[in-house]
């Protein structure tokens, strides 16, 4: 990484209400990042009869105008299908149909797509082997002895601070290892320090995802770009280039890094509405992607993960969210409001990509946004259409 390209990241001003459009919109052009060619065979999203949204949507008892909160939260991509079928696509900002947009932590739902394929291949055994067996961690260390599935979870039991606005946190310093600050990424993750017992609290950490990136990327003896783009790329046509944000070391930003398409994001969304079958094939095993957006334990229901020093009102499955109720629907989020979220029940798949200005000045829920957007995907995928 560049000198330059370093400085340029550390100046973008996260987190302080600093407009970040024109920022996420060109980070390939920004910052060092690895090449994932497009499909040899791209597939193009059909396209139907267009619909509307709904004009309101209710979040916390009161009723709220769809058009207001796409505006005030910085909507660069709003793309809706239904049955794989494009009804509804509207860009903004600097967004665009071919517009490869930052994912923060979506990424993290893509990365354990990529265990589950690398678990697929026997390239890893099981996900209850210690993740330590594959990533070299110090003795006595956070992910010493720690299973995979508890990684997935996000319930290791290793100390961490995701606070965005505290830049004294362990995921602000996780970001200043991706510039080469204190040591590289992996440096990072392999000297971390527990805190409680593995797999009885399940605590938000980007730490988690990127050790799952050291997995991949050990266990298959390739690059996180290089696996994704073979195993996901490719089969399912994504139809643009994508970039992953790469350390001075050539290590990916595996929890946040990705820069997609908003078509090329739904791909993932499709891909497990479908249950883990694209045009036949089947690409991540069908256990996996139900196992995936499931919550299978007390301390990962809604309400219970813990995000920064406040619980949170969504479950935990591997690295994907899942919403209150027996809907079945789930999503992948990442700060600023990014979105991929699924609705089975109305066979919907959606996309937000967001530069919510305000994300991250708070802890609040009135400055972050996540649960309003929720409640506003959902009325969308509810919509009498």
């Amino acid at each position: 990484m560049t000198d330059q390209k370093r400085q340029t990241l550390a100046d973008l001003n996260l987190f302080t209400g600093a407009p970040q459009h024109e920022n996420f919109s060109r980070v390939k052009d920004l910052l060092d990042t690895r090449e994932m060619a497009s499909s040899s065979r791209t597939h193009a999203w059909p396209q139907g009869d267009p619909i509307g949204l709904p004009e309101t949507y209710e979040f916390d008892g009161t009723v709220r105008s769809a058009e207001e909160f796409m505006a005030d939260t910085d909507t660069a991509a709003l793309l809706v299908l239904i049955d794989g079928v494009t009804r509804y696509e509207r860009y903004a900002l600097t967004g665009g149909p071919d517009v490869q947009w930052l994912s923060m932590s979506v990424a993290k739902s893509f990365l354990s797509a990529l265990v589950g394929i690398a678990v697929a291949e026997r390239h890893i055994g099981s996900i209850d082997e210690p993740i330590s067996s594959y990533v070299p961690v110090r003795p006595g260390s956070a992910y010493d002895g720690v299973s995979i599935k508890n990684v997935l979870r996000m319930s290791s039991g290793a100390r961490w601070n995701e606070d965005y606005n505290d830049p004294t946190s362990d995921v602000f310093l996780l970001t200043m290892a991706a510039l080469g600050i204190g040591g590289t990424l992996d440096d990072f993750v392999a000297t971390m320090v527990r805190e409680s017992e593995p797999g009885t609290l399940c605590r938000y950490n980007s730490g988690e995802t990127q050790v799952l990136g050291a997995l991949v990327a050990r266990a298959t003896g390739r690059s996180v770009a290089d696996y994704m783009r073979e195993k996901l790329g490719e089969p399912l046509g994504m139809a643009e280039p994508g970039y992953w944000i790469v350390d001075p070391a050539g290590t990916e930003l595996s929890f946040a890094g990705l820069n997609l398409t908003a078509r090329d994001f739904a791909r993932l969304g499709e891909l497990y509405r479908n249950g883990g079958v694209w045009q036949g094939r089947q690409i991540v095993p069908a256990d996996w992607v139900r196992d995936s957006v499931t919550v299978a334990a007390p301390h990962l229901e809604p309400g219970r993960p813990l995000v920064g020093g406040h619980h949170f009102g969504l479950g935990y499955g591997y690295q994907w969210w899942i919403p209150a109720g027996d809907r079945g629907e789930f999503s992948a989020i990442g700060v600023y409001n990014q979105f991929v979220y699924v609705d089975p029940a109305s066979d919907t798949t959606i996309v937000k990509l967001s530069a919510n200005r305000g994300y991250g000045t708070s802890s609040e829920e009135s400055t972050n946004r996540e649960m309003e957007t929720i409640a506003f995907l959902q009325a969308i995928a509810r919509h009498d259409h």
